[in-house]
């Protein structure tokens, strides 16, 4: 699975951005998708995931109620709406994709398989 991230950006606090990735266009009804961020000096940090067949969604608590996972079974993509943006929320974003029941360690990027290349998003104050 080849996955491709775009939407990144910069935009002043309380903005708004969409994050997309695209996959290599295989069926992705048994795949968990999720979305990591990364800033400078620190680890990667899970954001969201979607599990595609149940559509069944997940947070970090930072972002919910600002963050949306969504994906789009016709075009093959998944986003990331991103609402009420912060300077905290600046990061390369990433997303990710499983085949495995990895229901229990959803936002651990060792649970997720295959990577896109990250897009970057900057918050200024």
């Amino acid at each position: 699975v080849q996955l491709q991230a775009s939407g990144g950006g910069a935009v002043q606090a309380g903005g708004s951005l969409r994050l997309s990735c695209t996959t290599s266009g295989r069926t992705l009804s048994g795949y968990t998708m999720g979305w990591f961020r990364q800033a400078p000096g620190k680890e990667r940090e899970f954001v969201a995931a979607v599990r595609w067949r149940a559509g069944s969604t997940y947070y970090v608590d930072s972002v919910k109620g600002r963050f949306t996972i969504s994906r789009d079974n016709t075009k093959k993509t998944v986003q990331l709406q991103m609402n009420s943006l912060k300077p905290g929320d600046t990061a390369v974003y990433y997303c990710a994709a499983s085949l495995r029941s990895i229901l229990s360690t959803i936002s651990l990027p060792t649970s997720y398989d295959y990577w896109g290349q990250g897009t970057q998003v900057t918050v200024s104050s």
